[in-house]
């Protein structure tokens, strides 16, 4: 390709605006001896490194189409999406469009949940509500109030009767589903309470704080049984594994921490990310043979450096780091199948990743604003969604 005469003339003050900011003060004498480079002016100023980054940044979009583009030949090819009988569940991954876009929140949707058996989900919001909607004929049933301030996440325990929500206002709440009323208000946290799940008993409630503390109380009194101390800022996430023995908690302090349950102690403090960490989770049994055959337990963790980290949490090291999303990444969730992972960011995207192969395996626009949160259902093959746009999406996997 040839560069006009202003073309060169603009490449070569660029290139001698970068030998000199840089110090390589011989080579560009002679540079400009041999080039006849005239005065830079602030045009070219800083214009080479602008230009490169931007080349970085377009070969990273074309990677991601490339692998789009392939994908969508492959399925052309084979006569369109398998159907449903014909593809292994397994395989599942969301595809668009949104089989449904609720609306309904009047702000910011910071978490969803699916309901363990019923066809019903969960949506927290900045709005201070709770909202339960039925995902599978996109239908509104009602509104849980009690929060004064933005509910920040919401999680059910395992035989769905029982919610808890977790607010700003510094208030953890277990709800009873079935009655749609609020059994008890646990408070002990000094500041937002970010984050909330059940443990994998049911016994107890697992709570995370910007007062750089997690919680764990008695489901049955409402009672603090335990407060891990150890972060050194805002604690994002907590997260138990699946049998209840480890738990996983993420901070603004960069780092993901691994709590024993048993002795409260401390077990790994690992540091890989280089700003805030905003999201775990815990890969299920059937993840191993993807990630690391015979090793494990394994976690995933996602930040505001745009990356997601895997991690072998039995060696207490980092696998690998994926790159891909352009913003933070808000959102993590494994797929029920074993083999892939699932992740959300303010870039608007959900992304699909290969865990095999540590790639990116498909990634599309969810929403026209940052997504928040997910959930991917454990039998049915469906994903939520939730956005700073105010809407919930439900989409479909085939």
């Amino acid at each position: 390709m040839m560069l006009s005469v202003k073309q060169k003339e603009e490449l070569n003050k660029a290139i001698a605006d970068y030998l000199k900011t840089n110090g390589y003060l011989e080579t560009l004498e002679k540079f400009q001896e041999e080039a006849d480079v005239g005065e830079v002016n602030s045009k070219q100023v800083g214009l080479l490194e602008k230009k490169w980054t931007m080349v970085i940044k377009l070969q990273k979009k074309i990677m991601d189409l490339e692998t789009q583009l392939a994908s969508a030949s492959k399925e052309i090819s084979s006569g369109g999406l398998p159907s449903k009988e014909k593809r292994d569940p397994n395989e599942w991954i969301p595809r668009q469009p949104a089989k449904y876009s609720l609306t309904g929140h009047r702000n910011t949707v910071n978490a969803v949940a699916f309901h363990p058996q019923y066809t019903v989900m969960v949506s927290g919001s900045e709005d201070t509500s709770i909202k339960v909607w039925d995902w599978e004929h996109g239908d509104f049933e009602r509104t849980l109030k009690g929060h004064r301030d933005s509910v920040q996440d919401v999680a059910f325990d395992s035989t769905g009767k029982l919610l808890v929500s977790c607010s700003a206002d510094m208030a953890v709440k277990i709800w009873d589903f079935v009655g749609f009323e609020c059994l008890k208000t646990l408070n002990g946290h000094d500041h937002n309470v970010s984050s909330v799940c059940f443990m994998p008993s049911g016994f107890h409630v697992l709570s995370a704080s910007r007062d750089k503390t997690l919680k764990m109380w008695e489901v049955s009194t409402g009672f603090c049984a335990v407060t891990f101390s150890g972060h050194g800022d805002w604690v994002r996430m907590a997260r138990p594994n699946e049998d209840g023995t480890l738990i996983a908690s993420c901070s603004n302090d960069q780092t993901v921490r691994v709590w024993n349950v048993g002795t409260r102690e401390c077990k790994w403090s690992l540091r890989e990310h280089s700003h805030v960490v905003e999201c775990v989770a815990w890969a299920h049994a059937k993840c191993t043979s993807a990630i690391k055959p015979g090793s494990g337990p394994f976690l995933a963790s996602g930040a505001r450096d745009k990356t997601v980290i895997l991690w072998d949490i039995g060696a207490g090291v980092a696998l690998c780091t994926l790159h891909g999303h352009d913003n933070w990444v808000r959102g993590l969730v494994f797929h029920p199948g074993g083999s892939k992972l699932v992740s959300v960011g303010d870039d608007k995207t959900l992304r699909i990743w290969d865990l095999a192969n540590r790639r990116l395996a498909k990634s599309f626009e969810a929403h026209t604003h940052f997504v928040t949160s997910l959930d991917f259902h454990k039998d049915r093959p469906f994903v939520i969604t939730g956005s700073v746009d105010t809407q919930i999406r439900v989409w479909e996997c085939r």
